[in-house]
C-alpha cells in the first residue's frame, strides 16, 4: 500500500490535505457554498490525470531519446447519463467523461508524434480511472 493522504475538514467544505511532505487546501467555489480557497476534488482529479499524463510522455521520452522539449496537456471533465451515452457498457447512472488535450513541444517526426500520443493512455492513473474501482469505507470511532 502507499502512504495514506490524510484530510481534515472543520464545519465547512474547506479541506486540508496532507500528502507525505505537502500539504494543499481543498474548497468549493462560493456558487457552490465554498470559500474558494483551492481547487475542487474533481478538479485535483483531472490534475492527477493530467500530471500523470505529462509524467509518462516525459518518462519515455527520455527512454526513447526523442526530442520532446515539453508537453502541454488541458484536462476537462463532465458527467452524462448513462443512458444518453451512444458508446458506453453502461446504462444506468452517470458515465463520468476526461478529456485531455495533449501538445507536444519539439522537433519530432510524425512517427514520433503519434507514438507518444498512444503512449499517454498508458500513463497509470488514465488505466486506474479506465478500470473498474472498488472504494472500502470504514467508519472509525
Amino acid at each position: 500500500m502507499t502512504t495514506p493522504v490524510m484530510l481534515h475538514a472543520r464545519g465547512s467544505f474547506r479541506t486540508e490535505v496532507e500528502a507525505g511532505p505537502h500539504r494543499f487546501v481543498l474548497d468549493e467555489p462560493p456558487e457552490a457554498g465554498g470559500g474558494g480557497e483551492g481547487p475542487t476534488p474533481y478538479d485535483m482529479l483531472a490534475s492527477a490525470l493530467g500530471g500523470c499524463t505529462v509524467m509518462t510522455l516525459h518518462f519515455y521520452a527520455k527512454r526513447e531519446q526523442l526530442p520532446l522539449e515539453g508537453v502541454d496537456v488541458k484536462v476537462t471533465h463532465d458527467r452524462q447519463y448513462a443512458k444518453d451515452c451512444a458508446d458506453c457498457a453502461t446504462q444506468s447512472g452517470y458515465i463520468h467523461r476526461f478529456r485531455v488535450e495533449i501538445a507536444l513541444l519539439g522537433p519530432l517526426t510524425e512517427e514520433q508524434r503519434q507514438k507518444l500520443f498512444s503512449v499517454a493512455a498508458r500513463c497509470p492513473v488514465a488505466k486506474t480511472l479506465s478500470s473498474e474501482i472498488k472504494v472500502d469505507e470504514i467508519l472509525l470511532s
